[in-house]
């Protein structure tokens, strides 16, 4: 620059561009230019900055993370006192609310139905923004809701939060600052591998980044915010002062001030409009990159709000509609044992029943002896439970300081429960999730997710087997296994059936299942002649059955569906290519040795070693031959695919993915000759990479096994089609 005065004009100039740039790229979601050119006009305005540092000021872009590490937070007093919202977890609950504001302002001569403004409850950590003359003077976090934290240098590096307004006015806002899931999830990586502990949430980690005394280390967490409410504004120039009449016109405020407004809201002449938000995002809520926990309902009419006031501690013209908890709080009746298909006793927490994510829930599962010992866990207890959508629910958390002393202590059986047999506790190297971490600390800071061994760490497997094979729970357990959807699919033969006829003595193996006759079972309880034929015709329906699905349906220890469908694509091979039908299994399996199930790409040790002793068993080859003599027959497809990139190639799926389902995905890869893993190792070929994706996308980077996005993964399809 030649002289001053250039300079001034070129950092004006580049201060409205690189603004507009930030405005398009972290308000609107829609950057128009490159990350490179962004940084390459940014530095020219640093560098003239430093070079002209009289001509610096406070809503310089450039001054987003120039603050100097704090000592400590200073406490701030809130002009406005910061309220927190009633809940409703239901819609008669909604309901009770609108009735007694209806009943509250017809009492103030208020005959009109309110209209209402529905809102995303973002579940981020609130911060209160005040502006002077259009510029950020402070943000304070919500604290009490009557004194604060003085967190202005660390919001400034909020990228969507604007230094200045689009208007010079004096305003208090309000919003939540939050962090995407998939820059959490980077965050933990790093954190685990520096052997800290791990955030829980994306709340969590919003409140952690805040609360950095270091403002630079704010910033490099990528925050990001959404601005919803007007605690105070004066606006100048001659404007009139006060606020918009309606909340609908508030958020349109501060669209055009410059804030980011989450745009999912909508103005709703009734409950029944809001009911259809609430429900629409409850399902598709998992799919966004933050945290929602409900939908804010609130009286669109300022003047309503004003009528309606405030409780001493809420705001009376709005609520919470909170989606049903994926966490609540619970008593430990008593711990029982079940006995599975493989002989496994699993602890039991009986539950004294209560409501979570959707559903009323009674049981949670404790794995092992292990677990019930790193919980602490006793009969009496009071305990967190966690259940998100059809997993089984699971104790995550003992609230010890509730204990009374007359809590009860668990110990495992020494007989099987079911049959008096004798129990043996196996120990066994099991990977749950695929991801090794360092020992586990002891301790958990508030707001910060301790995570369990069995979740993210090679774990020793402390399982307790009976050792009576012929036990009835093992054998129920075999039999539910194999009728299920993905061995035989026998429809109508659930666990309580099955149960039912063990009990009757007309069924106690799996291959009894095709003898069993009309007549068998009309004069049982539940069953009438009708519903008696229909089981008997899904029993000879699912006579014929593919050969994945059979060998899935045998209960093969560490042989799943994945491991059933690499076998099949191999039948066409050598000996096995002279295996036609069920005969041809008994005769040919039960000779194969461990070297040749090894020579599958994808089979492993223990799958391998458990295939030779099964087929070495005469008890289950007799099992086969009965099942032959009842007419079950096996098709074997040979697979003859085409030439291409998928041929023998090994493939591990990871992530969401958007245009198909993993089943969809996992067949068109076997129908071009690719097999399917559920582990990533040095003999995968690819992982496809969806949204969201998990430790096995960090195990293909450490391994340098190729990845692909969904995207080119489409384009492979679709060039082999």
């Amino acid at each position: 620059m030649k002289n001053k005065q250039e300079a001034k004009l070129r950092i004006e100039k580049l201060r409205r561009e690189i603004d507009r740039f930030r405005y398009e790229y972290h308000v609107l979601d829609k950057p128009e230019i490159s990350d490179e050119v962004y940084d390459s006009l940014m530095r020219e305005l640093r560098n003239l900055e430093e070079k002209y540092p009289e001509l610096r000021s406070p809503d310089s872009p450039s001054q987003r993370i120039g603050g100097k590490p704090l000592a400590k937070f200073e406490k701030v007093r809130h002009k406005h006192r910061q309220w927190s919202l009633d809940d409703a977890f239901s819609f008669s609950e909604l309901q009770a609310w609108e009735e007694k504001i209806v009943r509250m302002l017809g009492k103030k001569g208020i005959r009109e139905k309110p209209e209402y403004c529905a809102e995303i409850k973002i579940d981020g950590l609130k911060i209160i923004l005040t502006y002077e003359k259009g510029l950020l003077k402070q943000a304070a976090t919500r604290g009490d809701g009557i004194i604060g934290e003085n967190v202005t240098e660390q919001v400034r590096t909020i990228q969507s939060v604007p230094l200045k307004l689009n208007m010079d006015i004096d305003i208090i806002v309000v919003g939540e600052a939050w962090m995407k899931k998939s820059d959490l999830e980077k965050l933990n990586r790093e954190r685990m591998k520096n052997n800290l502990p791990l955030f829980a949430n994306s709340r969590n980690a919003a409140a952690g980044s805040i609360r950095q005394l270091d403002p630079k280390i704010t910033a490099k967490r990528k925050l990001s915010s959404y601005v919803y409410d007007i605690d105070e504004i004066h606006i100048t120039q001659g404007k009139k002062n006060g606020f918009p009449e309606a909340q609908v016109e508030e958020l349109k405020l501060l669209e055009n001030l410059g804030f980011k407004v989450n745009e999912n809201y909508k103005l709703c002449r009734n409950l029944k409009e809001i009911q259809k938000i609430y429900e629409s995002w409850e399902h598709k809520r998992s799919k966004q990159e933050y945290g929602i926990d409900g939908v804010v309902v609130k009286i669109n009419s300022n003047d309503f709000q004003k009528q309606l006031g405030y409780t001493g501690k809420s705001p009376r013209w709005a609520v919470a509609y909170k989606f049903v908890p994926e966490k609540v709080t619970t008593v430990v009746e008593d711990i029982k044992v079940q006995v599975g298909r493989t002989g496994a006793l699993t602890p039991v927490a009986h539950l004294r029943p209560v409501q979570v994510a959707g559903s009323i829930v009674s049981r949670a599962t404790l794995h092992n002896e292990d677990e019930i010992k790193r919980l602490d866990i006793r009969i009496g207890d009071t305990v967190v439970i966690h259940k998100a959508g059809d997993v089984i629910p699971e104790v995550v958390e003992v609230l010890k300081n509730l204990r009374t002393g007359k809590e009860k202590k668990f110990h495992m059986p020494t007989r099987c429960p079911i049959c008096g047999g004798r129990v043996r506790r196996h120990i066994t190297h099991n990977m749950e999730h695929g991801t090794k971490t360092k020992k586990c600390r002891k301790g958990q800071k508030e707001g910060v997710l301790h995570a369990p061994c069995s979740m993210l760490h090679e774990n020793l497997s402390a399982a307790h087997y009976c050792q009576n094979k012929k036990c009835f729970a093992i054998e129920k357990e075999n039999i539910i296994h194999f009728v299920s959807r993905k061995g035989f699919d026998i429809e109508g033969l659930g666990e309580k059936v099955v149960e039912q006829l063990m009990n009757e003595g007309l069924v106690s193996n799996t291959a009894d299942i095709f003898e069993l006759k009309t007549g068998d079972l009309k004069s049982l309880e539940r069953f009438a002649e009708k519903s008696a034929d229909n089981l008997v015709q899904a029993i000879e329906k699912a006579k014929k059955i593919e050969f994945p699905k059979l060998l899935f349906a045998l209960g093969i220890r560490h042989v799943g569906e994945e491991t059933a469908v690499l076998i099949s694509h191999n039948m066409e091979h050598g000996t096995w290519n002279k295996i036609n039908n069920l005969s041809d299994i008994i005769n040919i399996f039960s000779k194969t040795r461990k070297d040749k199930w090894l020579n599958i790409k994808g089979i492993g040790e223990k799958s391998a070693e458990s295939l030779v002793d099964w087929f070495g068993n005469k008890e289950n080859l007799k099992l086969l031959g009965k099942m032959k003599k009842l007419g079950v027959q096996v098709k074997i497809s040979k697979f003859h695919v085409p030439s291409s990139m998928f041929h023998d190639k090994s493939f591990v799926l990871t992530g969401e993915l958007e245009t198909m389902t993993r089943d969809e995905a996992k067949e068109k890869i076997r129908a071009l000759g690719g097999d399917i893993s559920t582990s990533v190792s040095k003999n995968t070929d690819y992982v496809v990479v969806g949204k969201n994706p998990g430790s096995k996308y960090d195990k293909a980077r450490e391994l340098g096994v190729k990845t692909t996005d969904e995207n080119r993964f489409l384009k492979l399809l679709k060039s082999h089609k």
